[in-house]
């Protein structure tokens, strides 16, 4: 038997088993493509298309893939959790009761360098997530309770009203400090600066409101606030951001969601900079910025401890507080998932007794050498 036949003898032998649908979502347009995986693992584009990012163009994709997808095998779909631009459509499928995975931006990324592909653009990267998805058991979406998006929006209303705040103050500055006053401009600036401290202390009002509504997320944040230095909003913030961190599987997804994964920059003898990557939610580290001074001047020791040790092997303030800040956030995810009051004892009690056992292998590996 020659190899082409025993190759066509095989393929017959492959069953399809799933169909995959991967959407790579921007503001106005969606891009899509339906692949097939047989049991030999092999995986086979049937159709591409894009569609607007509209009610309408949510049905004009259902009855296409509806059209492609002709045997009787599960459907499976698949985007990224980019920005707000998925979740009328993640929330339209998830209604329509089908299967649907939703995927952290930097797991899709690193799949797609896995299997070689180096251009970007929407139709690759469409083709990237529906491979992924045929190929992999990926989890399936759980949708956000009302009460998380409701938070999520106040979070953010909040987030925009102190940097506008921040805009008017300098502006009625810059105003102040010139040759020629304006004294009409600057009871403009006096006027909106008043309304929007107004509106922010209502926001505190509603966040709190908010979590009240919840007897399990208000137990949880009250658990989490027993640090000093940390506040309602900001866990508020990060719950909010990450859906109660539904979507996190372990810290180094958080971390990296979030921005804070260190990027080294070292090539032979070149040793440049190690910084975070910042490509990530911003949102939270936003919020966690002022937190990472409080818990540190509040001598929190397990953060005071870091800072210090940070500072100093850099030499440098900020590194210091950035460092505070990722371990404000893996914190928060760990006293949420074990839904556990914070005890600074017993952090330090188990730092102590790690570097304890760090010590003890150290010393045992030197006394065998």
């Amino acid at each position: 038997m020659s190899k082409e036949t025993k190759k066509k003898a095989i393929k017959k032998q492959a069953t399809l088993l799933k169909y995959s649908v991967g959407n790579d979502i921007s503001k106005d347009k969606f891009d899509a493509c339906i692949s097939v995986i047989d049991s030999m693992q092999q995986v086979k584009i049937i159709g591409t298309r894009c569609f607007n990012n509209t009610g309408k163009g949510f049905e004009s994709y259902f009855d296409w893939v509806k059209r492609k997808c002709k045997l009787e095998l599960p459907v499976v779909h698949t985007m990224e959790a980019t920005g707000v631009y998925y979740e009328k459509f993640a929330w339209f499928l998830h209604r329509s009761g089908e299967c649907l995975s939703v995927v952290l931006p930097n797991k899709a990324k690193k799949y797609l360098q896995s299997i070689g592909l180096k251009t970007k653009n929407d139709k690759i990267d469409a083709k990237g997530l529906s491979r992924m998805s045929a190929e992999q058991n990926l989890t399936r979406w759980e949708a956000p309770d009302k009460n998380m998006m409701e938070l999520r929006s106040i979070t953010r209303q909040r987030e925009h009203l102190q940097e506008t705040l921040t805009i008017i103050n300098n502006q009625l500055h810059a105003s102040k400090s010139g040759e020629y006053v304006n004294h009409e401009l600057i009871k403009q600036h006096e006027a909106i600066i008043e309304i929007l401290d107004k509106q922010i202390k209502e926001t505190l009002k509603m966040i709190e409101k908010s979590v009240d509504k919840d007897a399990e997320i208000k137990e949880k944040v009250e658990k989490i606030t027993a640090i000093k230095g940390l506040g309602i909003i900001t866990v508020a913030t990060v719950i909010a951001e990450t859906n109660g961190f539904k979507l996190f599987d372990n810290q180094r997804q958080l971390v990296s969601y979030s921005g804070y994964d260190v990027i080294e920059n070292q090539s032979g003898k070149h040793v440049g900079k190690t910084k975070i990557s910042k490509k990530g939610n911003a949102h939270i580290r936003r919020i966690l910025h002022m937190p990472a001074f409080s818990v540190v001047s509040n001598n929190e020791p397990v953060f005071k401890n870091l800072y210090e040790r940070v500072f100093d092997n850099t030499k440098q303030k900020m590194k210091g507080y950035v460092a505070v800040q990722r371990k404000l956030l893996i914190m928060i995810y760990t006293l949420w998932k074990k839904n556990e009051k914070y005890d600074k004892k017993y952090y330090l009690k188990k730092k102590q007794d790690k570097h304890l056992e760090m010590q003890s292998k150290s010393s045992s590996f030197r006394s065998v050498a």
